[in-house]
């Protein structure tokens, strides 16, 4: 699979996210403000695995049906799994 550059974007701008996290931490911010910080992170960190699952998901049937080995379930089972491990 190709990762584009959309997807690491989205991973820089997590990094980034994270980042300021660590400063907030240092500058002993507001808990509030960081625990919003962090699941802020967390939802994108689960956006971008949503992403980089889906178009894997579609890479391969893509690529079983131009093989003309198409077994969809196994598919579907292998990427449920992905998405259940994420969590």
């Amino acid at each position: 699979m190709e990762y584009t550059q959309e997807m690491k974007n989205r991973l820089r701008r997590i990094e980034g996210q994270i980042r300021g996290v660590l400063r907030m931490l240092e500058e002993k911010q507001d808990c509030k403000d960081v625990v919003t910080q962090l699941s802020a992170s967390r939802a994108a960190i689960d956006r971008a695995i949503g992403v980089i699952v889906g178009t894997n998901l579609e890479h391969c049937l893509r690529e079983q049906m131009e093989n003309g080995d198409y077994s969809d379930r196994d598919l579907v089972k292998e990427a449920v799994q992905l998405l259940v491990k994420s969590r």
